[in-house]
């Protein structure tokens, strides 16, 4: 009678057991801050937002995290994620750019201050991400101008391009190839001469490299109907461009003109459906301004 019972207790506990430890373990939710607010959240090199804000279902253990905001040094922390919430909190350090134009002093021997004046203009704003950028300027002939470039990434702190030699005529030219790993964002070339004492700079926009995305919020509407169309655009375009394509009039894609992009990377526009439109299936199609990336979204219209 003993054997009997503790035969079946004996399976029960090994099946209790085998359940127990096949258990995955809890997922975490992390809390995304910065001061200032607005960065752009990456982990593990995802895209997930802006700061302030959340993202559940994360995997616990190790984590790569990164802030980047235009006009502050990059923040990125290795992070051992916990089960449950937790949050990360960052204070960014603003890029500071220290240069002052201060003329070379006329006298026997010296260059005056008209001589000593250097310039700088770049071919392209915006630039597109994978394409190349042109400095062109003027300078004292016969002698170098320092480039330094400042911007997102690795350009936080700013990187000395080149030490370029002015012609003989008085001009200078200098191309930039980053390739496809120059960040979109705002960007501040600036020359000097070797010695700093006199410098010009401007500024350009490089934009692409991200992404953009549409919704439409239902899967269906009935005719008459408003619908809202919203997404997101990281590619640093100012304006994405909707266009519409569907049965009758909409065949060959209806342009619904070009909508801004929020500082938050956000935009939304809003569309009210006629009566005059056929019945079926519609794809609303976004792409960013400077054509880098798009992405698109399909609903139906019914009739009423």
């Amino acid at each position: 009678m003993f054997q009997k019972l503790i035969i079946p207790a004996l399976i029960l506990t090994l099946l209790v057991s085998g359940c127990t430890s096949s258990q995955p373990a809890a997922q975490g939710t992390l809390l995304f801050a910065s001061s200032p607010a607005g960065a752009q959240v990456y982990l593990d090199n995802q895209y997930h937002g802006t700061t302030p804000g959340n993202l559940s279902g994360v995997n616990p253990g190790s984590h790569i995290l990164e802030y980047r905001l235009t006009g502050y040094q990059n923040w990125h922390s290795a992070i051992n994620v916990p089960s449950g919430s937790s949050t990360y909190y960052a204070e960014l350090t603003p890029v500071v750019v220290q240069y002052t134009q201060v003329p070379l002093p006329a006298g026997p021997g010296t260059l005056s201050p008209q001589q000593a004046e250097v310039t700088v203009t770049a071919e392209r704003d915006p630039m597109i991400v994978g394409n190349s950028q042109i400095f062109t300027g003027t300078g004292t002939p016969g002698e170098n101008v320092l480039l330094m470039l400042y911007g997102p990434g690795k350009y936080a702190n700013g990187v000395q391009l080149i030490q370029a030699n002015v012609a003989g005529d008085g001009v200078w030219s200098y191309t930039w190839n980053p390739g496809y790993a120059v960040q979109a964002g705002s960007y501040l070339i600036v020359i000097s001469d070797v010695q700093k004492t006199v410098s010009a700079r401007t500024t350009f926009n490089v934009v692409g490299g991200g992404q953009v995305t549409v919704a439409t919020g239902r899967a269906t509407y009935t005719l008459g109907d408003p619908i809202q169309f919203s997404g997101r655009c990281t590619t640093g375009a100012k304006t994405v461009l909707l266009t519409l394509y569907g049965p009758g009039q909409f065949m060959n894609g209806a342009s619904l003109g070009a909508q801004t992009v929020n500082p938050d990377d956000s935009w939304s526009y809003k569309y009210l459906t006629s009566y005059a439109m056929s019945v079926g299936s519609y794809t609303i199609y976004a792409q960013d301004a400077q054509q880098t990336a798009s992405g698109s979204a399909t609903f139906s219209i019914l009739n009423g």
